[in-house]
């Protein structure tokens, strides 16, 4: 679709003239006289980009404005509902319902950013290609000038999710600490991940922050962009022996790395280590760290600054118990020890901004929403960068980190959304996060890891393996809308529950997370995918994008801000199924075989070293053993074949776990009968 069809597509009808007059401008293009473009039309064509310009920059700073305003006003009216003695449930719903047209405000204001920013973009560059006058240059130092497109709504989610949260909880206060989670020592979670294409991430935050509040570690504290910054700096060394233990997930693997939040002026920092364990261990993968003043760091990594050192400090304050403090020792011991037998030095550092949204004491559900992320060499491999340093000292945390030579630094183009969950055993994570992670908000990439990612794409010719999400980074992750999760303008003003909508019924009141109903907006999520993120992409159209790094928008005509993140360059019609497909319904097929070997062997034994009842016992198991054999294969061609013609149904086996426990119930029950039998008639019971 072209993006003057896009633009008319997308725009919100009450906006309709505050839009680029995209048309217009390219019909002035196509009006040129003789084929020729004189100065009195680019004078004229100039003319009317900065009139547009100038319609686009007000408009945005005058709904920003209205919005900031109706936040306040919707402030006051919170408080004052909340400080009533009986307040009505009408009224938290009236603020609920406020609240929900402010969301969508703010939802309608970005994407109307992105819609008139890209247009500025293609038509300049379309002005450049017909004309041969070059106008780049200039206009985007007019857009510098005027950057209605570099606002950043993080502020604004904040205070909205606080307001939402009150509002939730009919003004009762929250019992926990607003920073739970923040000095945690050791903590297990359930962790999924997933890549979030630019053009969906505030509305992902508006949609999660309708169910989570926004984290704050210190809600006293206006919010200051830097307050989201997480540095940390990855440690290795000459051989990468800690990446490759991360990327083949050897039992015990560890990472190292220091990490700090905020600024370069943050005191102090931590030193966190992540083992990872195998399932068969019976032990979870745990991440661990402690807290160092910056300024002992660099002594405590080269051995000078000892733990008996370190940890005088804390046992004489007395804040933690003795358990905590012998586990942080033991932690500080292991990984100097580490550092120095292993001859680590930093090689990576990852930088971005979190978005964090947690019920406050409360980590069964922990969503993190990590942005501009960026990967940056810490090695001194072709000049020194951190030197005799624990990090390098030439930037801090002003993204996009324009200093950087480009063989030094990775932008990734995507967010990264990661779902953390703490749940019993057999319990199932709540339905609002299924829904989530099955919606076309987001792309499952099992395993992900930036530090892996940093190395693989700025150490290449130092690791030996890749991992296996590299190619996934060359195709377009957005996917068709599935109205069934979506941010929608409702007829009414309550949240309801309504029947799919059409193409222009967003233009109304409030907003709403849409829970339709299936038979009319088509499968569900649920039915073709399930949480963890094997999501059946059959039906995807793919695009091949000529570069995996973005710019800043100001310094350059490809950034990720624009709609569609990159121009395509090469479409895929069809995409073979995942890999993984194919190898999880082989590992089935094996732990089938593994069972069915079991069984055989124990009949093999019967047979060749029992009595007449354990012959009768050895055919029975071999009965059951070949027919679960059987029916391990049939079931492996199955779905092999339904992978192959891309069948998004239902991959689970309802039958054979239960037909092969009654078998086996019956084969058990068979023997013990006949050898009870047979005791019985000899005069002996022996069981």
């Amino acid at each position: 679709m072209k993006f003057g069809q896009t633009l008319k597509s997308s725009l919100y009808p009450e906006w309709t003239s505050s839009y680029l007059d995209y048309d217009g401008l390219k019909n002035m293009l196509k009006k040129r006289i003789n084929n020729q473009w004189l100065e009195e039309n680019e004078s004229e064509f100039i003319e009317c980009l900065e009139s547009e310009l100038d319609k686009v920059y007000s408009f945005q700073r005058a709904k920003l404005d209205e919005i900031q305003f109706r936040i306040r006003q919707e402030a006051i009216q919170v408080d004052s509902v909340c400080k009533k003695t009986n307040p009505k449930d009408e009224e938290f719903s009236l603020c609920q319902v406020e609240l929900e047209r402010i969301i969508a405000d703010v939802y309608d204001l970005e994407k109307f950013t992105r819609l008139n920013y890209t247009g500025f973009l293609k038509i300049v560059k379309k002005h450049d290609a017909i004309t041969g006058w070059i106008t780049r240059p200039i206009f985007s130092a007019r857009l510098n000038a005027k950057p209605f497109y570099k606002e950043n709504y993080d502020a604004l989610i904040a205070r909205l999710s606080c307001l939402y949260d009150r509002v939730r909880t009919k003004g009762i206060q929250r019992g926990g600490d607003s920073g739970a989670g923040g000095k945690q020592s050791a903590f297990i979670r359930n962790t999924t991940k997933y890549w979030v294409h630019p053009d969906n991430i505030l509305k992902l935050k508006l949609i999660i922050l309708q169910h989570l509040p926004v984290l704050v570690f210190n809600p006293n504290k206006e919010f200051c962009q830097e307050d989201s910054a997480i540095t940390s700096i990855y440690f290795d060394n000459e051989d990468m022996d800690l990446y490759m233990g991360r990327l083949e997930k050897s039992e015990g693997a560890e990472a190292i790395r220091m990490r700090w939040y905020g600024g370069m002026d943050t005191t102090t920092i931590f030193v966190e280590r992540k083992t990872h364990r195998e399932d068969w261990t019976g032990e979870k993968s745990v991440k661990a760290r402690f807290p160092i003043k910056e300024k002992h760091l660099d002594a405590y990594l080269r051995g000078e600054y000892t733990v008996d050192e370190l940890m005088a400090k804390p046992r004489e304050q007395g804040r933690k118990s003795k358990a905590e403090l012998d586990e942080m020792e033991q932690l500080a011991r292991e990984v100097q020890y580490t550092v120095l037998t292993k001859r680590l030095s930093p090689v990576m550092r990852t930088f971005y901004n979190r978005t964090a949204f947690q019920l406050p004491g409360d980590a069964r559900v922990r969503i993190s929403l990590d942005t501009e992320l960026s990967l940056i060499r810490e090695d001194d491999e072709g000049r020194v960068r951190s030197g005799n340093h624990w990090r390098r000292m030439d930037i801090g945390v002003n993204w996009p980190f324009k200093n950087l030579p480009e063989e030094d630094i990775c932008r990734f183009p995507y967010a990264v959304l990661e779902v953390k969950l703490q749940t019993h055993f057999g319990q199932e994570p709540p339905e609002w996060v299924t829904e989530l992670v099955n919606s076309h908000l987001v792309e499952s990439v099992p395993k992900f890891s930036k530090f892996i990612h940093g190395c693989a794409t700025l150490l290449e010719s130092k690791v030996r393996a890749l991992p296996f999400w590299l190619p996934q980074m060359e195709v377009d992750i957005r996917k068709p809308k599935n109205k069934a999760f979506e941010l929608l303008r409702s007829k009414t003003k309550t949240k309801t529950k309504t029947k799919a909508v059409d193409k222009d019924s967003d233009s109304d009141l409030s907003v709403a997370v849409h829970l339709g109903d299936p038979s009319s907006i088509g499968p569900s999520p649920t039915e073709t995918t399930n949480f963890h993120g094997l999501s059946a992409v059959w039906d995807k159209s793919k695009t091949i994008f000529s570069s995996n790094k973005s710019l800043e928008p100001a310094a350059s005509f490809d950034s990720t801000l624009a709609l569609g993140g990159g121009q395509p360059v090469r479409a895929m019609p069809e995409i073979a199924p995942p890999v993984k497909l194919w190898m999880a319904n082989e590992r089935t097929f094996l732990h089938w075989l593994q069972f069915t070997l079991l069984l055989g062997g124990l009949a093999l034994g019967l047979l060749n070293f029992s009595d007449g009842v354990g012959r009768v016992s050895a055919a029975v198991f071999t009965v059951v053993s070949v027919g679960t054999m059987v029916y391990a294969l049939l079931c492996f061609h199955s779905r092999a074949s339904r992978v192959g013609r891309k069948d998004p149904g239902d991959y689970s086996d309802r039958y054979g776990p239960a037909i092969l426990t009654t078998s086996m119930i019956v084969a058990v029950g068979i023997n013990f009968y006949l050898r009870v039998n047979e005791s019985t008639k000899s005069g002996i019971l022996q069981i």
